[in-house]
């Protein structure tokens, strides 16, 4: 439970010594050095003893929100685009990351041994103040610190905790409680399906390339309804919108070429969404790979797998505290469904500057699909930049 300013030095010794300790490992063991980039984190082959997504499996709720410890990593991403009854715009965001360090629980008496690591990550966006807040813990998955249940669902570390609402057998209904406080600012949101759940790629095998194996199991909620309490500094705020969730876990998902992903999840005022990602290669952007899914008003699924669409950045933005140049707009052209977006950030900074860099950040949307036109709201991650 690590938190505050400095914490990607105390992470680091955090996880280098728990790598050492908790999971049975001597002075004299080999130990694998902390890598806290996402790229290094899903990269393939070199995790044996670990299962791997190599074909379709029955999804089964709510028994398949819980945690998969068979596979090496795993997240549980809800974002979400809200305003107060003024209309000021906020957008917010809770990951909360598992890591095996071993595919067995270590032989250990005490109750502090665990081969599982948790990460959450917690940010909101004050569209009207030009800011972003994040913040970040660390737990070792025992004594009750952090983890996940499946029934009923409860994804926590610490106080920051995803808990079911519902209390219910239904399969399709997904109703859960998000709260979290740090001193900057807390969450404190109800959120509710709308829609049934989303499986991407081939009825939830989300391939990341050509190569078996190289893929996630991965399901979304894309549109929840939310509404709650929200606090910056010393204000609360009443507020209400939409939330996505996304759960997924692999064990390789990364090719050793590629640099890293440019990931959108989109609302739209059709009632439709949209979840796109491309993954970059790192010399040939031609060599990208590219998938998403679409699901129409109706709920129908249109799968979409490389060529199928098209994604160009607009413009750039460079991170005055660490460099990093990432872009910043970008037009995106479905021609099968007639879609074209031009997507947008709220504000430019978004960054997560924490123990894995990245930028994850609110976003309006505009266009139109076979003439008509759309507006919408989303979220877009990019990592490796």
């Amino acid at each position: 439970m690590i938190r505050g300013t400095g914490i990607r030095l105390r992470l680091l010794a955090f996880i280098t010594a728990w790598t050492t300790v908790i999971s049975g490992c001597s002075s004299s063991d080999p130990v694998a050095p902390a890598a806290l980039s996402f790229r290094d984190f899903l990269r393939s082959s070199q995790y044996p003893g670990f299962s791997r997504a190599l074909k379709p499996i029955p999804f089964e709720f709510p028994r398949d929100h819980g945690a998969h410890p068979a596979f090496k990593n795993e997240w549980w991403y809800v974002t979400g685009n809200l305003e107060d009854p003024d209309g000021r715009r906020f957008g917010f965001q809770f990951t909360l990351f598992r890591d095996a360090l071993s595919p067995q629980q270590p032989d250990h008496p005490s109750r502090w041994a665990t081969n599982q690591i948790y990460l959450a990550h917690a940010a909101v966006t004050d569209v009207k103040d030009n800011k972003s807040h994040s913040d970040e813990r660390i737990a070792r998955g025992a004594i009750g610190l952090a983890g996940v249940s499946s029934e009923p669902f409860k994804a926590w570390l610490e106080d920051w905790q995803l808990v079911d609402r519902a209390q219910s057998e239904c399969a399709s209904c997904f109703a859960v409680q998000l709260t979290l406080a740090t001193g900057a600012f807390s969450l404190d949101l109800s959120l509710d399906t709308t829609r049934s759940a989303v499986l991407h790629g081939d009825s939830g095998l989300s391939q990341k390339s050509d190569t078996p194996g190289n893929a996630s199991y991965y399901y979304s909620y894309t549109r929840l309804r939310t509404h709650g309490k929200m606090r910056i500094g010393e204000v609360v705020y009443k507020v209400q919108g939409a939330s996505w969730l996304d759960h997924e876990w692999s064990t390789s998902s990364l090719e050793e070429s590629q640099a890293g992903w440019d990931w959108f999840s989109v609302q739209l005022s059709d009632n439709s969404e949209l979840m796109l990602f491309q993954l970059r290669h790192r010399q040939d952007s031609a060599r990208n790979y590219l998938s998403g899914t679409y699901r129409d008003a109706r709920g129908n699924l249109f799968k979409l797998g490389p060529g199928a669409f098209t994604i160009e950045s607009t413009g750039k933005w460079t991170s005055q505290e660490t460099g990093s140049v990432y872009p910043a707009g970008w037009n995106i052209t479905i021609p099968g469904s007639g879609i074209q977006l031009e997507i947008n950030p709220v504000i430019q900074n978004q960054e997560l500057n924490a123990s894995f860099r990245y930028w994850e950040g609110a976003v309006d949307i505009s266009g139109r699909r076979r003439g008509r036109e759309l507006t919408g709201r989303g979220y877009v991650e990019l990592t490796g930049y």
